[in-house]
């Protein structure tokens, strides 16, 4: 829906934090999985909304009623569909085709997910079909290659360098004192000292090896898997940093589903 691993797994988070404070509350209804999707959605909208209003543009899509045509064929085009590709739909209309021909839901659970009519979904969800058809038909061409901040990469260079080195004291010591980690789907956790104790987990292994990488046009580190050294990276961190300091650690360790169609490459 948003376009990112990155900006969706937040939304996933948020998501399932509302479930759980609804559910503590005693609001859980009796279907959840539509219910939870729900939240997500609302969430994902939201973003957009966000999005938009700084990029100083909305968009809103015409709803028609309109019949199916060979839902087998449209399900099979949305799921070879590139996010690229899917992200040249309208909100409303990317959100019909992924729950319908992605994800497989029916028009009623659609409903209850997006509280609208039978009628909406129909009409978003063939105008999608027809944009998605034209797209896939459409010569596809390679996305440029996003222009790189060299300073940041240059940090980054020295950080992989420090690691591959086993350097954490050197590592330990770019740390500000305010600085953030996030370990996806696991913890968060603020403050040099606590956040120093991060590397002792790579200081006892001895086979993680991290490179420099683009994810989703952000600087990276790459992290191969110790069973597969040879193979793909495994999952990535991003760094982030403030006056030469390291202020934020996102470490995807233990969210290594992100990887799954992520847009990477290595920086050589």
């Amino acid at each position: 829906m948003v376009g990112s691993v990155i900006d969706g797994e937040d939304i996933v988070q948020e998501a399932l934090a509302k479930g759980f404070v609804a559910i503590r509350n005693g609001d859980m209804p009796d279907k959840t999985e539509p219910w939870l999707f729900r939240i997500a959605h609302n969430a994902a909208l939201d973003f957009l909304r966000k999005r938009a209003r700084s990029r100083g543009r909305e968009s809103e899509v015409e709803l028609d009623t309109i019949a199916d045509e060979n839902p087998a064929l449209d399900a099979r085009i949305a799921a070879e569909a590139s996010l690229a590709e899917l992200m040249q739909l309208p909100p409303a209309q990317r959100c019909a085709v992924v729950l319908k021909d992605v994800l497989g839901h029916s028009l009623e659970e659609i409903g209850e997910i997006l509280e609208t009519s039978d009628t909406a979904i129909k009409g978003a969800l063939q105008r999608g079909r027809d944009s998605l058809r034209k797209l896939s038909a459409a010569p596809r061409t390679p996305s440029p290659r996003p222009a790189l901040n060299r300073e940041e990469m240059r940090r980054l260079g020295d950080y992989v360098a420090a690691f591959n080195a086993r350097d954490f004291d050197g590592l330990r010591g770019l740390l500000a004192s305010d600085v953030k980690l996030e370990l996806v789907n696991r913890l968060r956790a603020d403050g040099k000292e606590y956040v120093g104790n991060y590397f002792g987990r790579y200081a006892d292994e001895t086979h993680w090896h991290f490179t420099t990488g683009i994810v989703e046009g952000r600087p990276a580190i790459l992290v191969t898997s110790p069973a597969r050294p040879d193979g793909p990276p495994r999952y990535f961190i991003l760094i982030h940093w403030e006056d030469g300091r390291i202020a934020g650690i996102r470490d995807f360790l233990f969210a290594d589903y992100v990887m799954d169609g992520l847009d990477y490459s290595d920086v050589k």
